[in-house]
């Protein structure tokens, strides 16, 4: 009869083994890959989890038709490591005890089993707070009838430190033979399993052991897949009566196929945009462009596995299929490393997957930059077709080519910047080239290039550093305001403003960066000496108190040995700042260049232009004219051309 208590006994027994069991959902390009996953997820080990085939993954063909693995995977309860809530004994009580569960408890157990004409126990320990082995429960049932000797003393040593999973000798029965188990063995027609089945011994007479299991099956030829753990499982439970494996055959492993393994994000729907620090997607920076640099590992082979073959019981091989090879047919600008294996790239660029080819891309082409491409950089050239919306930066290791405009944007390459419809910089503007810069104008910009500037119609209300030449020459090629900086020449059709309105200053003959970095040092150096003065104004007046008084109060005298100590802070540092403004006086001083500012045209009074630092400030409309350095002085002569080949001049053509 099933009662109720019996009822909650079981409930209960249940309930703790459901709360311990675990699983997760998990998709992954191989098994081995889900249960990696799964093993970080529920915090264990890979052995320690077992899994269900939700939907079966596929290799696909040089990654098309690629499907993942769709496991549903769980733990082992009596591995997991949590927090766990048991119910009391009153399954409907609302009161629960909350422990720490680490392995599951189980008791000590013993197996007494006859073996020839000796008496064997097996102890296995208990577990965690499991009751150990009962000495009087293994003492009752040894003593049979038939026993003829039994040692009490092994027994209770056993039964408290246990045989290490070994039947041992604890005492002698009377055995006879005709009661033994009788063995049979069955084995299939394929060869790939043996069963035993054996009948139970009559009293005194001698059970089954491990090695006569084994020596039962050698005798009908078996050779390999023994299973020990099901031996053993059958020794210590037996069952008689039913056939019951205890061989199987080492079946093949046929051989993975080969793959590829890629270093980057095939599929380009899986690029997701950058999250910005406070969690929220930044928009403007998608993320969209893979770059990679030349020398770099993009993928890798992983070539196909020799199948490892198996045998059946009696010995028979088994053969396993090798896995197949792939042929990897290499895009543009990749090819693969000495070792055969690795696909690595060419040049920099972009790296993408081109009709099942690894290919790098050394030029981005897009159709403009807006919020569809958000900010763009790229390790190569970038070609816009059309324009490059405000608020957005374009940024390339190569040239970057702009067939529309350009507003209040960065934009920084360090090979040449090209602009065909000009800059409307709003104030907000900055372009950096490693080398030259061709636009059809620019306006309220900072422009900042290593070679030469050449602008089709106008500058306006910008500044701009050339590190050689200024070239504006088209039909307009003017000058409107701003502060513009080169090396060597400013060349323009009109300089400055009818009326003055707006002040324009040119400068040439000078290294504009190092004159900029001369300028900061001296206004650092400048402060430092301010504060030095007032430095030695304190220190005199606290000293000159000491004097007086011949002693000041711990507060004064702690503030004149900060006072001091940073006396000599600044002095160190006006002297460093006195060695560095030297150093590039020195270079000011050696520049080849003289130094020319040509204009065509009109140079509008109000035009301020400094040749080598000194200053010729138009007072009077003046036409076709050369200002030149010679002698320490400014002087104006015929106006010359521009000194840039056509051959330099014709990097952009606006139409």
């Amino acid at each position: 009869m099933v009662t109720l208590e019996a009822l909650r006994e079981e409930m209960t027994k249940r309930l703790a083994v459901d709360k311990l069991l675990h699983c997760v959902e998990v998709r992954a390009d191989t098994v081995d890959e889900a249960l990696q996953d799964a093993a970080v997820q529920l915090d264990t080990k890979t052995v320690n989890l077992q899994y269900e085939v939700l939907e079966k993954g596929n290799e696909g063909i040089l990654g098309f038709g690629k499907k993942p693995w769709f496991l549903k995977i769980y733990q082992d309860p009596s591995t997991i490591k949590e927090k766990t809530v048991l119910a009391s004994d009153d399954l409907f009580a609302s009161s629960s005890v909350e422990e720490e569960i680490v392995k599951r408890d189980a008791d000590g157990l013993y197996y007494l089993r006859h073996f020839g004409s000796q008496i064997m126990l097996k102890v296995i320990l208990p577990v965690g707070s499991g009751s150990p082995v009962d000495v009087k429960e293994i003492l009752d049932e040894a003593q049979r009838p038939d026993t003829i000797t039994l040692n009490e003393s092994l027994i209770k040593k056993y039964a408290k430190n246990g045989t290490n999973g070994e039947y041992v000798s604890v005492g002698d029965y009377k055995h006879v033979q005709a009661g033994d188990c009788l063995v049979s063995v069955d084995i299939s027609k394929d060869e790939m399993t043996a069963t035993i089945t054996v009948t139970s011994p009559a009293m005194s007479g001698a059970e089954v052991s491990a090695e006569q299991i084994v020596r039962c099956l050698k005798t009908q030829g078996v050779v390999a897949g023994f299973d020990e753990q099901k031996i053993n499982e059958f020794v210590d439970n037996p069952v008689y009566n039913i056939p019951y494996q205890v061989a199987a055959a080492v079946l093949p492993v046929d051989g993975n196929d080969a793959y590829v393994v890629y270093n980057f994000e095939t599929d380009p729907k899986k690029l997701r945009a950058k999250m910005s620090e406070d969690g929220t997607v930044d928009y403007k920076e998608l993320n969209q462009i893979q770059n990679v640099v030349a020398g770099q590992a993009l993928a890798t082979k992983i070539l196909p596995e020799r199948g490892k073959g198996g045998k059946t019981i009696m010995g028979r091989y088994l053969e396993a299929k090798n896995g197949k090879d792939i042929n990897v047919t290499l895009g543009a600008n990749t090819h693969f490393d000495k070792d055969g294996v690795t696909i690595v790239a060419d040049c920099d660029g972009e790296v993408m997957l081109i009709n099942g080819k690894i290919t790098v891309e050394p030029v981005k082409y897009l159709d403009a930059v807006n919020i569809k491409t958000g900010n763009i950089t790229f390790l190569g050239s970038v070609v816009v077709k059309g324009s490059v919306d405000d608020g957005y930066n374009v940024k390339a290791s190569g040239n970057i080519e702009i067939n529309g405009s350009v507003g209040k944007c960065r934009i920084e390459a360090d090979g040449d910047v090209t602009i065909r419809q000009g800059v409307f910089g709003k104030d907000e503007c900055y372009i950096r080239a490693g080398k030259s810069l061709w636009a059809k104008f620019i306006q309220s910009s900072h422009v900042e290039v290593e070679n030469n500037i050449i602008v089709n119609d106008s500058i306006m209300n910008s500044e701009v550093t050339a590190m050689k030449n200024i070239v504006l020459r088209g039909k307009k090629a003017q000058i409107i305001g701003g502060h513009l900086f080169a090396t060597e020449e400013i060349c323009a059709k009109n300089i400055g403003s009818p009326g003055g309105g707006t002040e324009t200053v040119l400068n040439v003959g000078i290294d504009p960066r190092a004159k900029k970095q001369l300028e900061e040092l001296q206004e650092a150096q400048a402060e430092l000496i301010k504060e030095l003065e007032n430095l030695d104004l304190d220190i005199a007046t606290l000293e000159q108190q000491a004097k007086i008084r011949r002693n000041l109060a711990q507060e004064k005298k702690d503030n004149l040995i900060k006072l001091k100590k940073r006396h000599d802070e600044i002095t160190e540092q006006t002297s460093e700042y006195t060695k560095q403004i030297g150093k590039i006086q020195e270079h000011l001083r050696e520049l080849k260049a003289v130094g020319k500012v040509k204009c065509e045209g009109n140079v509008y009074s109000g035009v301020k232009v400094y040749v080598r630092d000194v200053l010729d400030e138009v007072k009077v409309d003046t036409k076709s004219v050369t200002f030149y350095y010679d002698r320490s002085f400014i002087k104006r002569g015929e106006y010359e051309p521009p000194s840039l080949s056509q051959e330099e001049l014709n990097g952009y053509s606006a139409n």
